[in-house]
């Protein structure tokens, strides 16, 4: 599966209103989009979604350097062998990860397609045959965040994520009306996106008790484990889960040896690929931590390569959050995800099960083409 061309596209795709986090506001997914086309005319899909305060490099960066530097080193190697892709891609450029996993996640497609099996087979095998998923609300007033939740749980979601900042004495009108909303058997979690210090997110995970939270996610800035492993200490048994303090193995051990979190955020994009995610999911496991897989703001290419990782392990918890699909008008795929229910029965493929739109890829291109 020699590759013999690799096609990298911008895309910026509208997104459904407007969404907040603690680093911006969003109107629209920008997204890379990859074609690696092999010598024998077979292709491989890969997409990646740099989000602003999220990712390590911009989107700008990350097409720049697959188109001058990853593509031209991948060019003529087997799309099969995934270890030799990855081992001269890390010696070759370092960082990028973004970049990398979008290589990786299209070489994995190419791989499975030309076998005619899903990507969950190819990579060991399914151990759940229903994805469930977790809805997302952004940083909005208490009755329009508990009147959003409201309706996420009467399509059938279980649980949401509610964006946390700008102030704790808001944080807890927003999750006290919402919980009004759910009632006790929804799950909820807190996402603060490293936006709080220590003692802040200390006095809000109390104010928060009577709520019943799952988790809080990233209460700290991503160095700050000492931090972290306060919060955990001091938060009244609500699990803390890390997602910006964990990028590669090196920082998932650091965090495990700081006895700093509960849980841990993966990604595809943010870890650089499928292989790596798979082998950080274990190591968590291993070390006693769940995880939760997925990112909030993605096109379908990257949220079906996260539905099939997810799938794979029964250390990643329910409520995946690859749910970029929800917030999207569109798509650059044939079919768009439908995810309005909160569930979806395991995809069976071949690869990851999607095609590639030329009309929409032309359509939603950045302009000027980056």
């Amino acid at each position: 599966m020699k590759i013999e061309r690799i096609e990298v596209f911008g895309v910026a795709v509208p997104l459904i209103g407007e969404y907040a986090t603690s680093y911006q506001s969003e109107s629209s997914q920008k997204s890379v989009v990859i074609r690696i086309t092999d010598h024998e005319g077979r292709i491989g899909l890969g997409n990646v979604d740099p989000v602003a305060g999220y990712s390590v490099d911009s989107i700008e960066d990350t097409l720049r350097a697959l188109r001058s530097r990853f593509a031209p080193l991948v060019i003529g190697m087997d799309s099969s062998n995934i270890h030799l892709l990855l081992q001269k891609m890390e010696a070759e450029v370092p960082g990028y990860l973004d970049a990398k996993a979008a290589i990786e996640m299209a070489c994995v497609d190419l791989a499975a397609r030309s076998l005619g099996l899903p990507v969950h087979t190819y990579l060991g095998g399914a151990v759940k045959d229903q994805l469930l998923f977790n809805a997302w609300v952004g940083i909005l007033p208490p009755d329009e965040a508990a009147s959003e939740t409201a309706e996420w749980q009467r399509r059938g979601f279980r649980s949401a994520k509610v964006k946390v900042g700008g102030g704790i004495e808001a944080d807890r009108d927003r999750i006290s009306a919402i919980r009004q909303a759910v009632g006790s058997d929804f799950q909820l979690r807190i996402d603060a996106n490293a936006g709080y210090d220590a003692d802040t997110s200390i006095r809000l995970v109390r104010m928060l008790e009577p709520f019943n939270l799952q988790l809080f996610e990233q209460p700290v800035p991503a160095d700050d484990l000492a931090g972290m492993k306060r919060v955990r200490c001091e938060s009244g048994g609500i699990p803390i889960m890390a997602d910006e303090s964990v990028l590669d193995h090196a920082s998932l051990i650091r965090l495990i040896q700081a006895e700093a979190a509960d849980i841990v955020k993966v990604k595809v994009m943010k870890q650089g690929g499928l292989y790596k995610t798979r082998s950080m999911i274990a190591t968590a496991e291993a070390a006693g931590l769940r995880c939760v897989l997925g990112h909030g703001f993605g096109l379908g290419i990257n949220t079906m390569a996260e539905i099939m990782l997810a799938a794979t392990s029964s250390n990643v918890m329910d409520g995946i959050e690859c749910v970029g699909p929800l917030k999207t008008a569109d798509d650059i795929v044939v079919a768009k995800l439908d995810l309005n229910s909160g569930s979806l029965p395991l995809p069976s493929g071949p690869g990851l099960g999607v095609t590639l739109d030329d009309d929409k890829l032309a359509r939603y291109q950045m302009t000027p083409p980056l």
